[in-house]
Protein backbone atom coordinates (compact mmCIF):
# COMPACT_ATOMS: atom_id res chain seq x y z
CA UNK A 1 0.00 0.00 0.00
CA UNK A 2 1.00 3.76 -0.62
CA UNK A 3 1.77 5.82 1.87
CA UNK A 4 0.35 9.47 1.53
CA UNK A 5 -0.37 12.33 4.40
CA UNK A 6 -4.34 13.33 4.48
CA UNK A 7 -3.79 16.23 2.61
CA UNK A 8 -2.19 13.73 -0.67
CA UNK A 9 -5.05 11.42 -0.39
CA UNK A 10 -7.43 14.31 -0.22
CA UNK A 11 -6.39 16.49 -3.10
CA UNK A 12 -5.87 12.41 -4.81
CA UNK A 13 -9.34 12.33 -4.40
CA UNK A 14 -9.93 15.44 -5.79
CA UNK A 15 -8.30 15.24 -8.69
CA UNK A 16 -10.77 11.77 -9.06
CA UNK A 17 -13.54 13.54 -8.53
CA UNK A 18 -12.69 16.10 -11.15
CA UNK A 19 -12.06 13.31 -13.77
CA UNK A 20 -15.50 12.14 -12.72
CA UNK A 21 -17.24 15.70 -13.30
CA UNK A 22 -15.90 15.49 -16.79
CA UNK A 23 -17.02 12.42 -18.00
CA UNK A 24 -20.92 13.03 -16.28
CA UNK A 25 -20.70 16.10 -18.28
CA UNK A 26 -19.72 14.28 -21.56
CA UNK A 27 -22.21 11.89 -20.69
CA UNK A 28 -25.13 14.52 -19.81
CA UNK A 29 -25.13 16.58 -23.31
CA UNK A 30 -24.42 13.35 -25.19
CA UNK A 31 -27.31 13.11 -27.58
CA UNK A 32 -26.86 9.16 -28.67
CA UNK A 33 -28.16 8.70 -24.88
CA UNK A 34 -31.15 11.06 -24.29
CA UNK A 35 -33.73 8.65 -25.03
CA UNK A 36 -32.66 6.04 -22.50
CA UNK A 37 -33.25 6.30 -19.00
CA UNK A 38 -30.82 3.61 -17.97
CA UNK A 39 -27.79 5.39 -19.27
CA UNK A 40 -29.02 8.67 -18.27
CA UNK A 41 -28.21 6.70 -14.81
CA UNK A 42 -24.89 6.82 -15.13
CA UNK A 43 -24.18 10.57 -15.46
CA UNK A 44 -27.36 10.91 -12.49
CA UNK A 45 -24.90 8.37 -10.51
CA UNK A 46 -21.83 10.02 -11.18
CA UNK A 47 -23.63 13.69 -10.22
CA UNK A 48 -25.23 12.20 -6.89
CA UNK A 49 -21.54 11.04 -5.92
CA UNK A 50 -19.26 14.11 -6.75
CA UNK A 51 -21.87 16.24 -5.06
CA UNK A 52 -22.33 14.13 -1.85
CA UNK A 53 -19.19 14.70 -0.52
CA UNK A 54 -18.89 18.45 -0.83
CA UNK A 55 -20.76 19.60 2.40
CA UNK A 56 -18.14 17.50 3.89
CA UNK A 57 -15.17 18.88 2.15
CA UNK A 58 -16.44 22.53 2.58
CA UNK A 59 -16.82 21.56 6.13
CA UNK A 60 -13.52 19.76 6.79
CA UNK A 61 -15.13 17.02 7.88
CA UNK A 62 -12.90 14.64 7.01
CA UNK A 63 -14.31 11.06 8.64
CA UNK A 64 -18.22 12.15 6.78
CA UNK A 65 -15.63 12.96 3.62
CA UNK A 66 -14.92 9.20 3.85
CA UNK A 67 -18.17 7.91 5.06
CA UNK A 68 -20.01 9.90 2.07
CA UNK A 69 -17.38 8.64 -0.01
CA UNK A 70 -17.60 4.71 0.70
CA UNK A 71 -21.23 4.68 1.19
CA UNK A 72 -22.24 5.78 -2.56
CA UNK A 73 -19.10 3.53 -3.99
CA UNK A 74 -21.39 0.35 -5.03
CA UNK A 75 -23.94 2.55 -6.68
CA UNK A 76 -20.61 4.08 -8.28
CA UNK A 77 -19.42 0.65 -9.18
CA UNK A 78 -22.42 -0.77 -10.48
CA UNK A 79 -22.66 2.75 -12.43
CA UNK A 80 -19.03 1.93 -14.03
CA UNK A 81 -20.21 -2.04 -14.94
CA UNK A 82 -23.28 -0.63 -16.94
CA UNK A 83 -21.42 1.55 -18.72
CA UNK A 84 -18.69 -0.63 -19.83
CA UNK A 85 -21.18 -3.47 -21.01
CA UNK A 86 -24.01 -1.23 -22.80
CA UNK A 87 -21.91 2.08 -23.92
CA UNK A 88 -21.10 0.64 -27.34
CA UNK A 89 -25.07 0.01 -27.83
CA UNK A 90 -25.01 3.73 -28.31
CA UNK A 91 -22.02 4.46 -29.69
CA UNK A 92 -18.74 3.43 -30.37
CA UNK A 93 -16.94 6.72 -31.23
CA UNK A 94 -13.82 7.11 -29.56
CA UNK A 95 -15.22 9.78 -26.74
CA UNK A 96 -16.90 6.94 -25.88
CA UNK A 97 -14.57 4.76 -25.68
CA UNK A 98 -12.38 7.23 -24.05
CA UNK A 99 -15.31 7.79 -21.37
CA UNK A 100 -15.17 3.84 -20.55
CA UNK A 101 -11.69 4.17 -19.98
CA UNK A 102 -11.40 7.18 -17.85
CA UNK A 103 -14.69 5.60 -15.41
CA UNK A 104 -12.72 2.58 -15.23
CA UNK A 105 -9.80 4.34 -14.32
CA UNK A 106 -11.69 6.52 -12.33
CA UNK A 107 -13.32 4.14 -10.02
CA UNK A 108 -10.16 1.71 -10.04
CA UNK A 109 -8.03 4.69 -8.04
CA UNK A 110 -10.65 5.58 -6.13
CA UNK A 111 -10.83 1.88 -4.93
CA UNK A 112 -7.07 2.26 -4.38
CA UNK A 113 -7.54 5.98 -2.68
CA UNK A 114 -10.56 4.21 -0.34
CA UNK A 115 -8.37 1.95 0.93
CA UNK A 116 -5.20 3.87 2.16
CA UNK A 117 -8.48 6.52 3.35
CA UNK A 118 -9.47 3.33 5.85
CA UNK A 119 -5.64 2.77 6.92
CA UNK A 120 -5.70 6.87 7.66
CA UNK A 121 -9.10 7.11 9.51
CA UNK A 122 -8.11 4.21 11.78
CA UNK A 123 -5.34 6.62 12.86
CA UNK A 124 -6.68 10.22 14.07
CA UNK A 125 -7.57 12.85 11.47
CA UNK A 126 -6.05 15.99 12.58
CA UNK A 127 -8.25 19.13 11.14
CA UNK A 128 -7.14 20.24 7.70
CA UNK A 129 -8.63 23.26 5.26
CA UNK A 130 -10.38 22.56 2.25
Amino acid sequence: MILMSQEELISSIQGVLAHLWMIRTFLKHADEIQDDENMLEVPRTLFDYIRATEPAYQRADWPDFFHRLNGKFNRLRKANTYYQENFRTFSDHTNFQMAANSLAACVGRLQELLTIAESLTSQSLPPMDP
